[in-house]
C-alpha cells in the first residue's frame, strides 16, 4: 500500500512539473522540426525512443547511443558550441539541454532565427520523464511521449522497489578522473550523486557541489564501501589496481576490499531512456541480484 501511495504521489509531482515553463520558456511544437539538432546525448536518446530521428541533422559529442547516431555530423561539445558549426548542417530547429554553451553561442543561434528551445536537465527519475514530456511537446508527438514516459516510470519504479528495504545502504565514492595523480571526485548535484540515489546507496561526499579534487585525508574520512569509475576503454587514468593500490584508496573499505565499479559513462550517466536498465545493473553490482 505505501509502495503504491508513493508511486501515485510521484506521478503527480512529474505531471505537475510537466506543466511548468521549461528552461525558462513555454515549450511549443516546432513550426519547422524538419532538419533538428539536438543538444544532450539525453535528448537525442529521447528522440531515437520516440522514433522522430528521421528529423534530425547533426549531434552534439555527447550523443554516442543508439550506435547509428555516429552516422550524423558531430557539430561539437555540448558546452562549447560554435555557431558556425550548428549552423552549417542548416537547422530549422534547436532543442538544448540545460546547461549548454557557452551563452554567447546560444544567443547567437537565437539573432540567426532558428526556433529553438531549452529542456531542463535532472538528476532524479521524474527529472527523466520530464525531459521526455519536454521532447514530446516540441516535437509535437506528445501521446508518443506519454506512452513511453509511462513505460520509463514502470522500469524506474521497478529499481526503486528493490531499494526501497536495504537496510545497510553502501558509500559510494565516484571518481571522474585521477589526472596527475590527483583524485577528482563527484559532491552533490551532479548526475553521479543522482544514480548513486536511484541504486539505493549513499554518496561518500556530501560537502561540496560538483566535482574537485580530493586530499588524501578527504578520501579516507569518506569511507567509501565502493569506488564508482567510468570506464571510459583506452588509456584513460589509473588501472583498478593502481587506483585501489593509492595509499589513502587503500585505507578505505573500498581499497581493503578491492570494490570498484566500472560501467560506460553515457550508460550509467545519460539520465534518459536507459537510465532504470544501468541503475539495475549497478544495484545488482552493489548489492548483488
Amino acid at each position: 500500500m505505501a509502495s503504491a501511495f508513493c508511486r501515485a504521489r510521484w506521478l503527480a509531482v512529474v505531471l505537475a512539473m510537466a506543466c511548468l515553463p521549461v528552461g525558462g520558456q513555454e515549450l511549443h511544437p516546432f513550426a519547422d522540426s524538419s532538419r533538428l539538432v539536438s543538444i544532450g546525448g539525453s535528448l537525442t536518446e529521447i528522440i531515437y525512443a520516440l522514433g522522430e530521428d528521421n528529423r534530425l541533422v547533426a549531434r552534439d559529442q555527447t550523443a554516442l547511443y543508439p550506435p547509428q547516431v555516429l552516422e550524423l555530423p558531430d557539430i561539437g561539445y555540448m558546452r562549447a558550441l560554435a555557431p558556425e558549426g550548428v549552423l552549417s548542417v542548416g537547422p530549422t530547429a534547436l532543442l538544448v539541454i540545460e546547461g549548454s554553451g557557452p551563452p554567447e553561442a546560444l544567443n547567437v543561434l537565437a539573432g540567426a532565427g532558428i526556433d529553438y528551445q531549452t529542456v531542463p536537465e535532472g538528476f532524479s527519475a521524474p527529472g527523466i520523464l520530464l525531459k521526455v514530456r519536454a521532447v514530446g511537446q516540441a516535437l509535437g508527438v506528445p501521446d508518443k511521449a506519454q506512452a513511453l514516459a509511462e513505460q520509463l516510470d514502470t522500469a524506474l519504479q521497478a529499481v526503486a522497489d528493490r531499494t526501497a528495504n536495504i537496510a545497510t545502504r553502501k558509500r559510494v565514492l565516484f571518481v571522474l578522473s585521477t589526472d596527475g595523480g590527483k583524485i577528482q571526485a563527484s559532491g552533490t548535484g551532479t548526475a553521479a550523486d543522482g544514480v548513486i540515489k536511484l541504486a539505493g546507496a549513499v554518496n561518500a561526499i556530501t560537502d561540496y557541489a560538483g566535482y574537485k579534487a580530493l586530499t588524501e585525508e578527504a578520501i579516507i574520512a569518506a569511507a567509501p564501501d565502493v569506488i564508482l569509475m567510468m570506464d571510459r576503454g583506452g588509456d584513460h587514468g589509473a588501472s583498478n589496481a593502481e587506483l585501489l593500490a593509492n595509499p589513502a584508496v587503500a585505507l578505505t573499505p573500498a581499497g581493503r576490499n578491492h570494490a570498484l565499479i566500472r560501467m560506460d559513462g553515457a550508460y550509467l550517466l545519460g539520465f534518459g531512456p536507459r537510465t532504470a536498465a544501468a541503475v539495475a545493473e549497478l544495484v545488482d553490482a552493489l548489492y548483488g541480484k
